[in-house]
């Protein structure tokens, strides 16, 4: 429940603060007072309404404060999840909204700020406005299917049907993305299939860059190397004055001078071992200078296969790429041509997932249109018993169900029967208000008095599958004459025994039906306006409802009245709060202990 709103510096709200009773809670006063802008305060804090233009002349910052009690434990966690905030302990939720002077506005629940979207999850799961045109949420047929689904329990088997649309609906793009994609996908397979054989062809072996670059420089070099080899090898051994030939001489000469004097004989091992090891080089330079001979065939197949590499290579990796590279590329080539071949299998199986959510949805879709009619054939009853109660008894009112009209597919044939993620039907509240009338669609009726008692009619019946606990009612008497009024006020309170009621009303009939009556004052104080916010009691409670029968001019005779109709309010309440052994029922506050659904604030 709603237990304190407080209001500061919002148009000519100075400050307020309004504390309310956990049953029906009536708002009256003067047109103009400011009655629709304190519940108006409540649609600012819920992020409802924008709060632009709304600061008070002079003011920098509007704050407006909201102070609820959620004793169930499941709600608690919901509001935890949605805020992502520690509240399962916590039964006490304090949500504050400022709106600054530069327009921008900021939120926050028990300290901690909030979101936007946070705001907007908890003002669906806490509170269910209904503005002066209460009737613009029931003309709209998906609210009445929604209703319809609330009076069913039926709102399982909605959201599962509503899961399984999403998904073939997300199949169905993905079926068209793929055909659509079909032509692309043929050529890319094309041109892979065509770059993997050519480098699958090529055969590119690890190290083998290096090999070749390593053997065409030999290949490429040969004359080079057995004229350059040649004569060094002449100059070591075949020309006149061998370098080989002299270190000989010279080894003998210093050879036999080390017989005379042994001083020699190290020098002349060294110039003998020095003569020894070039005559070994010099034999190994001719034995590979016979070996070697130029191919131009191994030539040319080198040349050929470096060119290829180095080719492809360019071709297909990065710049400074090697054959490590085009070897993962090639790699990287089969993984896409795996999944582009398989795209055909997945568009088989996306088909076959198609089929099998239409099968699912055929029979959730049915399970849900014969669960909405059965809560038709209870509804329906019930809201001529509420409509005979105020006053509409040859009114009929009934609930038309038609299929939802097949949409248009991709190919622009209306071929798809699964056209609203809400069910296989749509419905529509129909009414005939007097005796040979036609029923017409309830957008259609235009009798404003006739649309706020079918619309409390429904509140009536369908109040304890409501989801939320907070009702709030701008004016529900609008167009509704005073003749009507106890009725009214008999329903408000019925549906206040189990929910948390705010109304705002100019009919002394419901006002006497409230469990707290608030008055909304304007006074105007050094040249400027002020609307007050006070709780009436007592004597001050039936002067408030004798002006509002007699107008300013208050006479004992409308107090009289005044005090006979609260009474005859407070006794009809007594007996519908007493059950058949006499035993007092709890009201109003029966809904803050049982777990609230979410529903979108009207």
């Amino acid at each position: 429940m709603l237990r304190e709103l407080h209001i500061s510096n919002l148009a000519v709200i100075a400050d307020a603060t309004v504390e309310f009773d956990a049953g029906l809670n009536c708002f009256t006063g003067q047109t103009g007072a400011g009655k629709s802008l304190v519940l108006g305060a409540l649609e600012l804090l819920l992020a409802l309404r924008s709060g632009q233009s709304m600061l008070r002349v002079g003011a920098t910052e509007a704050r407006i404060t909201g102070v609820f009690m959620i004793q169930n434990l499941v709600l608690r966690r919901r509001l935890a999840e949605i805020t992502d905030l520690p509240l399962a302990d916590e039964p006490e939720m304090i949500l504050v909204r400022r709106i600054h002077q530069s327009g921008r506005t900021t939120a926050s629940l028990n300290g901690h700020p909030l979101t936007g979207s946070m705001l907007k999850n908890i003002a669906e799961t806490l509170v269910d406005i209904h503005g002066q045109h209460e009737t613009q949420y029931l003309l709209e047929r998906e609210n009445q299917l929604t209703l319809l689904d609330d009076a069913g329990q039926l709102g399982a088997i909605a959201g599962e049907f509503r899961d399984l649309y999403k998904q073939r609906r997300e199949c169905l793009r993905q079926f068209r993305e793929m055909n659509a994609s079909q032509t692309l996908r043929r050529q890319q397979i094309e041109l892979y299939e065509f770059q993997f054989r050519e480098i699958e062809d090529a055969n590119p072996q690890s190290g083998e860059l290096e090999q070749l670059e390593v053997r065409h420089r030999l290949l490429s070099n040969i004359e080079k190397i057995k004229r350059q080899v040649g004569g060094a090898y002449a100059a070591l051994y075949e020309d006149d004055g061998a370098i080989i030939g002299r270190l000989k001489s010279v080894a003998a000469v210093l050879l036999e001078a080390a017989e005379l004097n042994q001083e020699f004989s190290s020098a002349a091992e060294q110039v003998k071992d020095s003569t020894i090891a070039l005559d070994d080089a010099a034999f190994t330079l001719r034995r590979t200078l016979d070996r070697l001979e130029l191919d131009p065939e191994e030539l040319a197949t080198v040349t050929d296969r470096l060119n290829m590499l180095h080719r492809l290579i360019s071709k297909y990796c990065d710049p400074g790429g090697n054959v490590e590279q085009l070897r993962a590329y090639k790699e990287h080539l089969r993984e896409q041509l795996t999944e582009l071949k398989s795209a055909d299998q997945n568009t088989t199986a996306l088909e076959a997932r198609i089929v099998a959510l239409e099968q699912q949805l055929s029979q959730r879709g049915a399970e849900l249109s014969q669960g909405r009619k059965k809560a038709a054939e209870r509804v329906i009853p019930g809201v001529h018993q509420q409509l005979a109660e105020l006053g509409m008894k040859d009114a009929r009112f009934h609930i038309e169900f038609s299929p939802v009209q097949a949409v248009s597919g991709a190919d622009g044939n209306t071929d798809d029967p699964f056209g609203s993620p809400s069910g296989l039907d749509t419905v529509e509240f129909m009414l005939a208000p007097n005796p040979g009338q036609p029923a017409r669609p309830l957008r259609k009726i235009a009798s404003g008095g006739e649309l706020s008692r079918v619309m409390l009619a429904v509140k009536s019946i369908l109040a304890a599958s409501d989801r939320v606990s907070v009702l709030v009612f701008d004016e529900i008497d609008a167009n509704v004459g005073g003749r009507m009024g106890t009725i009214l006020g008999e329903k408000l309170r019925a549906i206040a025994r189990r929910h948390q009621v705010l109304c705002i009303t100019h009919l002394p009939q419901i006002a006497a039906y409230a469990d707290r009556h608030i008055s909304i004052k304007k006074i105007v104080r050094d040249g400027e306006s002020y609307t007050t916010v006070s709780t009436l009691s007592g004597q001050s409670r039936l002067a408030e409802l004798a002006e509002m029968m007699a107008g300013k001019n208050i006479t004992p005779t409308s107090l009289a009245q005044a005090e006979e109709l609260l009474a005859l309010a407070t006794r009809r309440t007594s007996v519908e709060n007493t059950d058949a052994s006499g035993r007092k029922m709890p009201r109003g506050r029966a809904s803050t202990t049982a777990p609230l659904p979410k529903k979108r604030a009207v």
